[in-house]
Formats: structure tokens, sequence, C-alpha cells
């Protein structure tokens, strides 16, 4: 509302305030309100023609009514009319009473939008701005059908004056932002980049902001921003605070501006060009310097002005995860904010963290930061603080802290909010499981998680403790002494009694031959806790009672006494009353070898994803583009499930089982025999007349497989891709000539080599990416087995129709390379992602690589896209540790022409000695530091699995930083692979 002043009086509007303000009631207020009303539209009625200056009052009137809550029916002409006045204050009034109370629906909008036009057209900059103003505020679809094109023109005009520049490139923004499919692109848009370098900040601060929206959908478009944004931005941070006086907020140059060039830059991947790369990475030093710096202001303006372009900076730093010492620096930067006074910044430093833990150059540096993160989690206040401290402690866990840091989480979880104790439940489970080095330390875990927050323990983290502990015969006896001294504590989790009952009943047989454990204590152990436990978990005893029938035939007639109890037999529910029936009869009419055979142990599970991931991801709520981005950083992650060593050494020592703490050691640990069964074979359990349930099995997803070995990677779980698009399940013979699926294989997209090399050394990231589409990755390898996530997402807003992923593999590499995978959901919504799982079986040495083909349809028009999938022979690597010695001699027996490659190649980039030794571990072989006389090159060693033979290979890298080359010499058992990873490897330097 324009202040009343006495050149530009309105003393009836004055009056009118004034006398709204003096009310004593609400009744009184509305009685002054109709009464005002009455008399406006007594005005606009009347016969006598109202000037200007009395319609700018009424309207004015109209809209402070409007304002105060209640409806305006009638003006609107009024104020459309004032529209065409030339004087600036009635036409200011018409537009703000448009932009307040006008519909988009009315019927008034063509004549708003003519007197729109008119004052476009008219090259005055005020009425221009008014004008720019109203389109920008109403932002209905109707304006930018009318309006888009002329808009643009107005932006790049060489004659516009730069505050109707800044209005238009707003407002544009805000057409775009509401209608995107109505603004056009064309000659303008090259044109409107340039804005970058106009001598107005405003303007540029204005134009950065469109074209940073723009870029976001339209990549390509605008791709020359980039070296015109690096420049701006490198004249803005080497300048000196008296330098841009008008846009110097406290000490900091154009801090708005700053921050939005950044962000525009993470758009694009690093510049390609050497110099402009290089200009960029001067401005982030120079802002990391800037930080490092003492305050020129005490006042807390300056700091949050300087903290912004800093965090932005750091922003910008991970997004492009490329330089190391970059990455380094940031993270130093942020541990100095972990302990800040400002909560702000605590929670922005550990947010940031999180980001730089995922980057395979900067996790050691996060690491050094665990005592404060810890301090952090036990002594801070605020709640979404702790939150961040939390994920910042799962993303910088490893093989080397992970004990130390679930141990941390465990004993905040007693003392955690509520409202994040799941997911700290979830983050420890999944933790636990992927370091677990020594299982026994897992089983501790999963059982103390229990007892401390078992309300918080889902199904999914006990089904996977299960699966575990039957997968792996090395921790079953363990996992049977840990729950039976576990249960004998007076107050139980009802989840713990769940796992106790299960392992129990499986395993009970491992521990029964110490008195202390016998059969019949095991099972009145169990029962004390079965009155107090809910219908499920009580189903769950009865199933482990007759396991007990089987293992233990000495206390049959104890559990048939409890079976035939009336509590039993006639329970109210009728679950638990069918398996009391079903199970007394079975245990009164079978032979012992049909017991043993229907009651046998359960079989290994098949290991297909982590439950407990699964359930962590689902929380986190639904996949989108976004998560792709947190793929590109991600490290890479051993199975879930397994224990992986990182090297194997050249001579295989076995080690002695670790001894069990406290009582656990003394328990008698001679197993009982399993009574033996009628055949080898399972039996189902439907398959039988006495109508008994699957024993255990219902409690779990995942079904079991009929083979004892059960595959790791699930191998076996899905059906072979073939490399033509599936037949048509209805089996008609019409051809349907619109087909997609007649479409040839398109040629490798561009860029897709260099994508491809990229991911020789490292297994996450995003493989392919354009306007419509982002792929990502993300692999896990172990011998010559493995398994890949491709991650599809939409990054329009647009559906995917008829979308088909299809893997191709020459008649050669067929032989060679056996894949596996399902098909993936035909539609992709917009904004959303699909994953499909490829399972990967090495079978022998290849040279060349599959090839990823996405067909679907976008808008109507057919996209097909090409990419070299990125499993190469180097993934089934084995690291081997060997001493100088032994790494001589096999050197030398590996001295035949055919099994030794070379190649001497000029360096493609800087000869960073760690980023060197990073390279050469992502490629799978062990480095083997001290075994070469020149303590300058780098030596390897390791064997490449394949179905049919082990293949060990030696590598020698010899740089030369003078002349700015590298000599790469490898030795293996075989010609081919020898040229196959010298082939890859030299171009990693």
């Amino acid at each position: 509302m324009p202040a009343v002043s006495k050149g530009d009086g309105m003393r009836g509007l004055a009056v009118f305030i004034s006398d709204i303000r003096n009310c004593k009631s609400k009744e009184a207020e509305i009685k002054r309100i109709n009464k005002e009303l009455a008399n406006i539209r007594s005005k606009f009625k009347g016969d006598k023609a109202l000037d200007g200056y009395s319609k700018k009052k009424y309207v004015c009137k109209l809209l402070f009514i409007f304002l105060l809550g209640h409806d305006i029916d009638f003006g609107h002409m009024e104020a459309v009319n004032l529209l065409s006045s030339n004087r600036y204050t009635e036409k200011q009034i018409g537009y703000l009473f448009i932009s307040v109370l006008v519909n988009s629906n009315s019927e008034l909008i063509r004549l708003i939008n003519n007197a729109i036009k008119n004052d476009l057209a008219s090259r005055n900059p005020t009425f221009m701005g008014l004008a720019l103003h109203c389109i920008a505020n109403v932002g209905s679809r109707e304006m930018a059908e009318a309006f888009a094109g002329e808009i643009p023109k107005i932006l790049v005009a060489g004659d516009t004056m730069d505050s109707v520049k800044q209005s238009a490139a707003l407002c544009l923004l805000r057409l775009y932002r509401t209608s995107p499919d109505l603004v056009p692109m064309g000659d303008w848009t090259s044109r409107v980049v340039h804005l970058l370098n106009d001598q107005h900040l405003g303007v540029v601060t204005a134009a950065t902001s469109l074209i940073t929206t723009l870029a976001q959908k339209n990549p390509e478009e605008f791709k020359t921003s980039v070296s015109l944004a690096v420049s701006r931005l490198s004249r803005i941070v080497t300048s000196a605070s008296t330098d841009l006086q008008d846009y110097t907020y406290y000490f900091v140059p154009a801090p708005w501006l700053s921050v939005k060039l950044l962000r525009l830059l993470q758009c694009y991947p690093p510049p390609e060009d050497a110099a402009v790369r290089g200009r960029l990475t001067e401005c982030l030093e120079t802002i990391l310097n800037k930080a490092q710096e003492p305050p020129k202001s005490k006042k807390v303006q300056h700091s949050n002005a300087k903290n912004a372009v800093l965090f932005e900076a750091i922003s910008l730093i991970i997004h492009h995860d490329s330089e190391p010492n970059l990455l380094v620096r940031a993270c130093n930067q942020l541990g100095q904010f972990l302990q800040h006074r400002e909560t702000n910044l605590r929670y922005l430093a550990l947010e940031s963290m999180c980001t730089l833990a995922s980057s395979e150059f900067s996790h050691e540096a996060v690491k050094t930061h665990i005592e404060t993160v810890i301090n952090a989690l036990k002594t801070e206040r605020d709640v979404s603080v702790r939150q961040r401290a939390v994920d910042l402690l799962y993303a910088m866990c490893d093989r080397s802290n992970a004990q130390q840091i679930v141990a941390e989480m465990l004993n905040y979880l007693e003392t955690a909010d509520y409202s994040i104790r799941e997911e700290i439940v979830l983050k420890v489970a999944i933790l636990a499981e992927k370091y677990a080095v020594d299982y026994t330390w897992y089983v501790d875990t999963i059982l103390n998680l229990i007892r401390i927050a078992g309300d918080y323990v889902s199904e999914e983290v006990w089904y996977r403790v299960i699966q575990i502990v039957i997968n792996r015969d090395d921790v079953q006896g363990y996992a049977a002494k840990t729950v039976f001294e576990a249960l004998q504590a007076p107050a139980c989790h009802e989840n713990l009694v769940k796992v106790g009952g299960y392992i129990l009943g499986e395993f009970g047989n491992l521990i029964a031959g110490d008195p202390r454990s016998s059969p019949l204590i095991q099972f009145n152990l169990l029962h004390s806790k079965f009155h107090l436990c809910s219908v499920p978990t009580r189903a769950l005893l009865l199933s482990t009672y007759i396991k007990f029938v089987n293992l233990f035939p000495e206390i049959k007639t104890t559990i048939q006494d409890v079976l035939r109890s009336d509590s039993q037999l006639k329970n109210a529910d009728v679950e638990l009353q069918q398996r009391a029936v079903e199970y007394l009869r079975l245990s009164t009419i079978a032979s012992t070898d049909i017991l043993a055979t229907v009651l046998e142990e359960m079989p290994p599970f098949p290991e297909r994803e982590s439950s407990i991931l699964a359930k962590l991801k689902k929380k986190k709520g639904p996949g989108t583009v976004t998560d792709l981005e947190e793929i590109k950083k991600e490290r890479n992650s051993d199975v879930n499930g397994g224990t992986e060593p990182s090297t194997v050494n050249a001579s295989t020592v076995a080690l002695p089982d670790p001894p069990l703490p406290g009582l656990l050691a003394e328990l008698v640990t001679e197993p009982r025999p399993r009574p033996s069964r009628l055949n080898p074979s399972r039996l189902a359990i439907h398959s039988l007349q006495t109508g008994v349930p699957c024993l255990f099995k219902e409690f779990f997803t995942s079904e079991s497989t009929p083979s004892p070995s059960a595959d790791l990677l699930g191998l076996g779980a899905a059906p072979l891709t073939s490399s033509a698009p599936p037949p048509s399940s209805t089996g008609s013979l019409l051809v349907d000539v619109f087909s997609d699926s007649a479409s040839v294989v398109a040629p490798l997209a561009p860029g897709s080599e260099d994508n491809f090399a990229r991911f020789v050394c490292k297994n996450n990231g995003v493989l392919f990416e354009n306007q419509l589409l982002q792929i990502g990755l993300k692999s896990e390898f172990r011998q010559n087995l493995g398994r890949m996530f491709i991650f599809y997402g939409n990054k329009t807003s647009t559906q995917f129709l008829n979308f088909t992923p299809t893997l191709i593999c020459s008649d050669e590499l067929q032989s060679s390379l056996n894949l596996q995978t399902k098909p993936v959901d035909p539609t992709v919504d917009g904004g959303a992602q699909v994953q499909q799982v490829v399972n990967i079986e090495c079978i022998s040495d290849f040279m060349e690589a599959p090839i990823l083909n996405i067909q679907f349809r976008y808008g109507g028009t057919f996209q097909n896209i090409s990419v070299k999938l990125p499993i190469t022979l180097n993934k089934f690597f084995q690291p081997t540790e060997m001493a100088s010695q032994d790494f001589f001699q096999r050197w030398k027996q590996l001295s035949n022409p055919q099994q030794e490659m070379q190649n001497i190649f000029k360096a493609k980039h800087p000869m960073d000695t760690e980023i060197t030794k990073a390279k050469i571990i992502g490629f799978g072989s062990a480095l083997l530091e001290e075994v070469d006389p020149n303590p300058a090159n780098f030596v390897g060693a390791g064997i490449i699995h394949t179905k049919t033979t082990q293949i060990g290979c030696l590598l020698r890298l010899e740089p030369n930083l003078q002349a700015q080359m590298y000599r790469l010499t490898l030795r293996t058992s075989k010609e081919t692979v020898s040229q196959r990873l010298c082939e890859l490897l030299s171009e990693q330097f």
C-alpha cells in the first residue's frame, strides 16, 4: 500500500483507515465497511464521470477492505480503467488492484492484457516495469500465452534499460516456472547467456536466476554459460569490498550473485576447457582462503554472507568430485564448523560432510573428525543436528572403524529421540552386517540392539539375523549359546524371544551337550516366555516345540503335554489351535524318519539385496532422480552378508576360531547329531497329508531354494537376458508395424567411451546423462561373480512409456560372460527412477564389454540410446599381498614374451602419487609397498578369477616426472589377459 503523503494525500482514504482502527468491536468495523462500500458503489454508478484521483482513492479503499478479509465483488472495471492513465500513481494503483484481486479466469483478462501490451510497447521504463511486475505477480497461463513470446525480446533488446531487463528476467522466470511449455526456446537463448557479462550487477543477478532454471531443463542450450559464469565469479571473488560498493554486503562483495553463480555451475560437470577449469579452481581456492581470514566485522550479517558463499562453493566442489586437494580442504574447513556456537552452521557442516564421506578422495579426511562427531552426538541439544551426526557416522563408517561407530550409535540409542530411533536401529543393523569380519560380533550387536530398542526393531532386522545365521555354519553354535544366555534375563523383548525360538529350534542341538543348556532347560526357558507373547510369537514357539520333538526325543512327552493342554487345543485363536492340533498329531503318528524329514534343518536362504537396506531406502522416501546424485558419490561397498577380506595372502594360513567370552566359552561345545533323515531330498511340508504348515519359513519373505548350496549373488534367481525384446504374451500372429521393438540398436551415445573409461577404476557413479534420462550404476564383485544395480532416472515431468532396457552381447562375449536380469516396469513416472539388477558371472577372460540399449517413448517421440556397460576383466581381480622376494621370483617366472605386455605413453592427467595409488587399488590389484627398488615406481599383484581358471597378474608402473610419461608393464600367464589389462589401465593415467 503506497504511503499517504501531503502531495498525494487521498485524505478520504486516511480518514477511512483511521475510522477502522478506532472501531471498538467487530460489529462496528463491519458496519463502517458496509457504509463505505455503499458509498463507493453509489459513486461508481453515478451519472457524473469520476476523475482519475477519485477512482484511485476508491480503488485503494476497496483494496484495503479486501486485505482486511472481506469479499469485493465490484470495482474491477474502474481498476482496469486506471491502467490507461498516463499518471504513474493512478496506473500503479490499477496494477496493484489487478495483481491482488483479479482472478485468472476473469472476463477482464483480455482488457488487462491489452493495457499491458500498450505499456510494454510504450518504451517508457516506468510503465514497462509496472506491466512486467503485474505479469509476474499474476503468473497465469493466459498471461504466459499472451506475453511469453514478447518478454524475451525485451530482455535481449539492446536499448532496454537495466531496470527493465531485471524485471523482464524475473518475469520470464516466473512464467517458465508456471508454464514451461509456453516459453519458446529460440535465438534469444544464446543472447541471454551474455547478460552474465552485463556491467549492471542487478541485471546479472536476475539473469543468473533465469539461466539456472532454464539450464536445469535444457543443459545443452545454455552450456556456454559455464565459461561466462566462471569469468564473472572470478572478477567478484578477486575484487575488494570497495570495488563493488553498491553490491557489497557487510564487507562481502556481491554474496547473492556469487551464490547464484556457484549454483548455476552445479548444473554442469567440471569444465572441459583446461583454462576455464583452472580459473574455477582458483576461485574456489580463493573462497576457501578467505574463509580462513579473520572476520572484518563482528556483526552476524557479515558471517552469514561469508558462510553462504563458502557453503555453496563447497557444494560445487562436492558436485564436481574431481579435485582431491579441494575436497580435502573443504572437509577440513567444514570440520572447523562442527563445534561452532551457531547451531545452523553445525547442521550445515554435518550435512555437507555426509556427502564428502561418500567421495573416494575425501573419505579419509572425513574420518579424522570421528571423535568430534561422536562428541556432538552426545552433547548436542538440537535433535536435527544429532540426526545429521548419526547420518555422518553412518557415511564415514568402514572396516577400520565399524566397531567403534556401531558401539557409539548403540550407546546413543538408549537416550535417542523417539522420532529417529527406528532409523538408527536400521543403520546399526546395516553397518553390523556390512562390516562384520567376525560374525560373532554381528550376533552380539543385533541382540544388544534388540535389548536396547526392541520396540523399534522392525521385522526386517530380526529376519536378517536369522538369514545370516542359517547361511553361515561357523556362527550357528555361537548364536545358539548367545540367545540362550540372553533369554535368561527376567525381562526379554518379544523380538528376542522370536530370534531365540527360531535359532534354538534350528541349532539347539549344538549346545545341548552342556547340562546348563540341556534340552529340557532350553524348552522350559522358552516356554516361560510363552504366555507373555503375542499370537504370532506363540505360533513361532509352537513350531520350535515340534522341532524340539525331532531334535530331543527325550523331552517329547513333556512337549506333547503342552500341546495337549486345553489352553492350546481349545485356544480362541484359530492359528494357535490348528498348530497345536496338527503338531500333536504329527508327533504322535509319524515315525522317527518321517519326523526327521519333515522337521529337518532349514536350507540356506538365497542372497539378494539386504531387506534392512531396502527398509532404510523406503523410510527415506520414494526414489527420485536426486538419488542418483548420491549413487554418483557413493563408495564401493562389500556384498551384504558376506565376509570379504581386503586382500588374499600368497600363502593362506588357517587361523583358529577366537575364544568365546564369559559363560559362553565354558559351555560344552560338542554338538548333538541330528536324527537321521529318510532320504537326502527335501520334502515340501504341504505335500504331506498331515496338513502341517511350513515351519518357520512363513516368517520370512525370501523363498528357500531346494539346492543345498545357495547362490550367494542370486545368479540363479532370474532368467537370462536376451538381446532381443521379449516376445508378446498374446501369441498374436499380427505384426505391429508401429512397434518400437523393431527399431535397430542406436550407435553409442556421445561421451559413452569417456564415461566407460572412468568406471574402470570405480564401481559407482553416473554412467550417462542427457536432458531426459540419467543412468546411475552401483556394482559389487567377488571372485568370478558380480552384481550391478542400474538406476534409470526420469529427469522430466512427463512419463516414459514402453521403457525397455536391453543388454546386448556379441557371440564371443556370451560364451565368456553370463549376464542375468529381469525386465523393469515399462512406465517410468516423471521425476522417478526404476532399478534393474544385473547378476554377472565371468566364465572366462574376455576383451569386449556388453552394450546397454534403452528404448522408450517420451511425449510421443521414440528415444533410442546405447551405452557401453562397464563390465571389464579387471572387475574380477582379487588383490594379493606378496613379499618382495616372492614378487620378483614370480616376475621372472612370467618372462615369456607372450606373457608380458608393455606400454609407454604420455600422461593425460597430473602425475599425483596419491591419485595414482588410488587408481591402482581401484583397478583391483593390491598395491605392494617397498617391493620395487625404486620408491617412485608402483607395483601391484592380484588374481583374475573366472569360472574355468584363475590367472595370476603382476604389474609395474614407472612414472617419469620430467618427461611426463609412464611405462606400464603387465605380466600374466595368458597373453590376452595381459593385453586387455594393459589397455584398460593405460587409459587411466
